[in-house]
């Protein structure tokens, strides 16, 4: 009998020992746990191995020499969390869990590098002497920096001359497990081993973080950053400045590889090492989060998420990348699991299991959000966790279905999650599926891309309008104001001779010059047929020789009024806003803007076929625009004029009319708005994804605001009183008085009272604030005044119910219910 080297008392005719039979022999194989892992080796390939917890780290040495042909003498040591595993013992000892990683550390051998070997050799020695804590330690360390000195210089020179050499000799560090002996040495207890290899390891950062570093240097040194990551995340805290460091290096590295993979051609062997060494290290992330959504499942906190989802999201998606790249070419996107390349089999297929994983808990997450009295802190980051299992689901063969089943089943949780998610995090995915997303969380979601009002009025952009120049002057004004003073601070009105100032004044002047640019006279926009509220741009605007600047003007201002949530009562129709969202405009879209060419069009579409093509029509590619009342023929296409109208080309014809009457005349105008309403936008490449995030009838709710009559009762319910009571004979008269109002009238007194004429879509309830009515000491015999931006309405104590009216009589008249606010 003997004891090992764990203490446990071992019976040496049991001991699977060296395995010399090419079989396994398991101690207590009934009672034993059965693992499964991983064993990385030379050129960052890997393989799978299957053994008991209490089988020796020789079974293992042995079951490497079967599945790769390197004898155990070659083969070198085994290193699990910076831990050298000693052949003797078992893997229970080094308490080895199922789907751990193992790095083998391989001895000097024939290869194509023998220098780079021979430095590596040296410095690994070097190591495996400190952390036995051999003597002296001073010239050990020395030989330790004076080896990764020669060969980050090697580097250098391989960098100067063949790129792959230049990625074979870094390989070499990796696959002689020169990183893992630096993890090994940060870990180890005795003293100054830690100090030692964080400089060792800093040493081998600083080039890579210069500004001077080159896309190249990066693409062949990635593989030494990702596996001192890989190592540290294992062996550490995450909150432990070294590997906060390697982080924030490869984490640079991978973008400058990223950007190249889109520019150019990436080499095919440093991207089966990325995906090989990224998608273990992904992996490892990504189980993380998968034990705190198990932790959120039991817990009422999910703070402790944050770190886990920000590193898995940001080497997720460089990772993808290459990946898209690398299979992509070979066609073996998506990828089918059982037909998946040999060398990518095991880092894929473990990816595979962690999406499958990860989808079922954030499953489970969400359906506690639905049921749950109380939420637990931090539950708006299961977004980001579903933003990657949207990335992920890219990848793999039916798995956009599956994420899509989840997201339908939990459409409420998703919704509750878009309404909280917060500025600067990206939600593009959201946008295919958009049909799962309520009104609230699509205007969220498009208000989070324009600037944030400031709360204070610190900075502002006053202006000083006349009036009876109110566009003129606002024009001026808007147009040539630079765009930071316009979104950097606050907008501040006055109207000349009045006394009154801020949001209030500001609101009507969004309602008084949105009416004048798009009043029909100023023949910058066309009114709808069928509804004059809604407009689209006027092809003949350049009656107006300024006209485009106008458009650009209009941009600014409706993006404006968006920012501001002032509702200005103007709908676009159809074909401006897909212009906008860079759509394609089809003749069903043009059944607004003109229904006699829309009646036009489909009698032609459905005309008889022979008469179509009996020429009865007479008519040709061409069209006729009419202009300051002349007419004027323009050809559709190049000859056009000679191309005669019949039954095969009449779907082409309607498009191309389609397409000039309403894309082609109106370009430079919708250009110029694009223009003007991007200069709003927190980043103006994101115009066509506003436009494209909304309904149709999201952007008339935002602009124009709620189409039903004024509900009074709602408007008592979101009213307070100040020196009067809600019994008080005054008030009650006032609601009476109101009841009795037409919905137009009802429409002026509100805009006198607030300058809000249409409401949101929420009704009062969606109001910046509630409403005022002050009990006003002035005279009975004078009109009530406003406190506009407060939302404030002074009434008088008026003698009688008639008395009240009549003052309200005068209130509601449209052209006097401006300029009585008080701001």
């Amino acid at each position: 009998m003997k004891r090992n080297a764990g203490g446990r008392v071992r019976d040496g005719n049991n001991q699977s020992g060296s395995c010399s039979n090419g079989s396994t022999r398991h101690v207590g194989s009934s009672s034993s746990e059965f693992l499964q892992f991983f064993v990385r080796y030379s050129g960052g390939n890997t393989k799978v191995i299957q053994a008991n917890a209490n089988d020796t780290v020789a079974c293992v040495h042995e079951q490497i020499r079967r599945k790769t042909g390197i004898s155990v003498l070659e083969q070198g040591y085994l290193i699990y969390r910076g831990k050298h595993l000693e052949k003797e013992n078992t893997l229970e000892h080094y308490s080895i869990q199922r789907d751990s990683h193992l790095q083998l550390v391989a001895r000097v051998r024939s290869t194509k590098y023998p220098n780079s070997w021979k430095h590596l050799d040296r410095l690994i020695s070097a190591v495996r002497g400190l952390c036995r804590g051999d003597r002296p330690a001073a010239n050990a360390k020395r030989i330790v920096f004076d080896e990764l000195t020669l060969f980050i210089k090697m580097s250098t020179l391989f960098s100067a001359g063949a790129v792959t050499d230049a990625f074979g000799h870094n390989q070499a560090f990796v696959s002689a497990g020169a990183a893992t002996a630096l993890v090994m040495l940060f870990v180890s207890p005795i003293k100054g081993n830690k100090e030692c290899a964080e400089e060792a390891i800093q040493l081998f950062l600083q080039p890579l973080n210069s500004d001077r570093v080159t896309t190249e240097s990066h693409s062949h040194s990635v593989c030494i950053v990702l596996e001192f990551c890989k190592l540290l995340y294992s062996t550490t805290s995450q909150d432990n400045p070294l590997y906060i460091s390697c982080l924030d290096t490869l984490g640079k590295m991978l973008i400058t590889i990223e950007v190249k993979l889109r520019v150019q051609s990436f080499d095919y062997a440093k991207a089966k090492a990325v995906i090989q060494g990224l998608s273990q290290f992904v992996s490892a992330l990504g189980r993380k989060v998968i034990k705190d959504l198990d932790f959120c499942l039991n817990s009422q906190e999910v703070t402790s998420l944050l770190g886990d989802i920000r590193d898995f999201i940001a080497f997720l998606s460089p990772l993808c990348s290459v990946i898209e790249y690398t299979l992509g070419w070979m066609g073996l996107l998506p990828i089918c699991l059982t037909n998946l390349l040999p060398c990518y089999s095991v880092e894929l297929g473990t990816l595979h299991v962690v999406f499958s994983e990860m989808l079922g808990k954030i499953a489970e997450c969400l359906m506690k959000m639905e049921i749950s009295v109380s939420l637990p802190i931090g539950w708006d980051r299961y977004l980001f966790i579903l933003k990657s299992l949207d990335t992920l689901s890219k990848l793999y063969k039916g798995a956009e279905e599956n994420v899509l089943s989840v997201l339908r089943s939990r459409q409420a949780a998703l919704n509750a999650l878009i309404l909280i998610s917060r500025r600067g995090d990206d939600h593009g995915w959201i946008l295919k599926h958009k049909d799962l997303t309520s009104f609230e969380s699509r205007r969220h979601l498009t208000m989070m891309l324009l600037p944030e009002l400031k709360g204070g009025y610190e900075r502002l952009f006053r202006m000083l309008i006349d009036r009876e120049q109110l566009l003129a002057k606002s024009f001026e004004y808007i147009s040539t104001a630079d765009v930071t003073d316009l979104v950097g601070g606050r907008l501040f009105m006055e109207f000349t001779n009045e006394k009154a100032t801020g949001p209030g004044v500001l609101r009507e002047w969004f309602c008084l010059v949105c009416q004048a640019i798009f009043n029909p006279q100023n023949a910058l926009f066309v009114a709808c047929p069928d509804d004059n509220r809604r407009f689209y741009p006027n092809p003949v605007s350049d009656v107006n020789p300024f006209h485009l600047e106008y458009f650009h003007f209009c941009g600014r201002v409706i993006a404006l009024s968006l920012v501001y949530k002032v509702q200005v009562g103007i709908l676009f129709d159809r074909t401006f806003i897909l212009q906008l969202a860079e759509a394609t405009v089809s003749l069903e879209d043009v059944r607004d803007a003109d229904p006699l060419f829309y009646s036009s069009c489909k009698k032609i579409l459905e005309m008889d076929t022979d008469m179509l093509d009996s020429d009865a029509l007479g008519l040709t590619f061409v069209r006729e625009v009419e202009k300051f009342g002349s007419r004027t023929t323009v050809e559709l296409c190049p000859g056009g004029n000679s191309i005669a109208l019949n039954s095969k080309n009449r779907e082409a014809y309607v498009n191309l009319l389609v397409q000039h009457r309403f894309v082609n005349s109106v370009s430079r105008q919708v250009k110029k708005f694009a223009q003007g309403f991007s200069d709003i936008l927190c980043d103006a490449s994101l115009l066509a994804f506003f436009f494209q995030s909304l309904e149709h009838e999201d952007l008339d709710k935002m602009l124009h605001g709620s189409d039903r009559a004024i509900c009074v009762e709602d408007w008592k319910a979101h009213t307070d009183y100040k020196g009067y009571k809600k019994t008080s004979r005054p008030i009650t008269w006032f609601w009476e008085v109101v009841e009795g109002m037409s919905d137009e009238q009802r429409r002026v007194l509100l805009f006198f009272w607030t300058s809000v004429k249409y409401l949101p879509m929420e009704g009062f309830g969606g109001l910046q604030s509630r409403l005022q009515v002050y009990k006003s000491h002035n005279s009975h015999e004078r009109l009530p005044s406003a406190h506009t931006c407060f939302y404030q309405l002074c009434l008088p104590r008026y003698q009688s119910k008639a008395r009240m009216q009549e003052s309200f009589q005068i209130i509601t008249q449209e052209h006097l219910s401006c300029s009585f606010g008080k701001g």
